[in-house]
């Protein structure tokens, strides 16, 4: 049977590809991304999984006054860390599914 060297070659490939992957899913949980906004007086660190682990507000930004605005600030400072970790997921990940063109992923 001609070929079959071959896909058990691909298969062994596909394995530790799917390992790598893995680990590399595994070590980005392990990264932490920081947003920020108004000038450094609110920091929001999330994992890359995507879970917030820490919130920083300088005093000065907390005005019972204007809520709206730390909210905004929060949002802002939020979507910017979870964009830093969505740019190293992709640009770790992506290695993966190079040349792949699989809809969906990375």
């Amino acid at each position: 049977m001609r070929g079959g060297g071959n896909m058990q070659g691909m298969m062994k490939q596909m394995q530790k590809m799917q390992k790598q992957m893995a680990e590399a899913q595994e070590e980005l949980g392990t990264l932490t991304f920081d947003g920020t906004a108004g000038g450094g007086m609110v920091k929001v660190t999330v994992t890359g999984h995507k879970e917030v682990k820490d919130v920083v507000l300088d005093p000065s930004v907390v005005d019972p006054e204007d809520v709206e605005m730390l909210q905004d600030l929060l949002i802002v400072a939020t979507n910017e860390a979870f964009k830093k970790a969505d740019e190293h997921a992709n640009s770790t990940m992506g290695k993966f599914t190079k040349g792949l063109n699989i809809p969906g992923m990375f």
